[in-house]
């Protein structure tokens, strides 16, 4: 029984050690002049794909976390100019507590800057999977929250790479000439 507790602690506390949202309680650092207009969540039709054995999630409710996830993170910052993102939920895994496996999420991701020009041109994938968790300690609904939470740190890291070696986020980068333009729909 002992045993069975500390390795409850030890799982406890390597979930909270990946926590993907503890940086937002700390003062946001700046990331050149962007400010995120809305995050647009679209979902795999007719439904994301629900791999190996896993409990069910409507695409609403996975529009709805993963808008929430990257609003809370990207809203706060407050650069001049205007971007969109477009964000398309594939796959998940949310296998039951009992049932070995890890929950996964796998979504498509889009920036587009305030003249619906895209910034790259290619679909970044963006694949999460949580190997340490405590599936018996969450619910489904808060492993959904933390998939999206870790795929929206995720992209801010992307986001930041991007910045430092391509330049985004400042009044001289240039979009990609294979990046299309999506005018009138962003």
């Amino acid at each position: 029984m002992i045993r069975f507790a500390a390795a409850l602690l030890l799982c406890a506390g390597l979930v909270a050690c990946t926590d993907a949202t503890k940086d937002l309680s700390r003062p946001t650092e700046p990331m050149g002049d962007f400010s995120l207009v809305t995050a647009v969540v679209l979902a795999e039709t007719p439904e994301p794909q629900k791999l190996l054995v896993s409990q069910d999630a409507t695409s609403e409710e996975w529009i709805e976390t993963v808008r929430g996830a990257f609003h809370e993170r990207f809203k706060r910052f407050e650069g001049d100019s205007e971007y969109y993102f477009g964000i398309k939920v594939l796959a998940y895994s949310l296998p039951p507590p009992v049932v070995p496996g890890k929950s996964a999420l796998q979504l498509t991701f889009f920036v587009y800057d305030s003249k619906c020009n895209k910034m790259h041109a290619d679909v970044r994938d963006v694949r999460i999977i949580q190997v340490f968790e405590s599936r018996l300690a969450l619910t489904r609904e808060q492993r959904m929250q933390s998939l999206a939470e870790t795929a929206a740190k995720d992209v801010e890291d992307w986001l930041r790479e991007m910045q430092a070696t391509e330049g985004w986020f400042t009044d001289d980068f240039k979009p990609s000439r294979n990046a299309p333009s999506v005018a009138n729909r962003c």
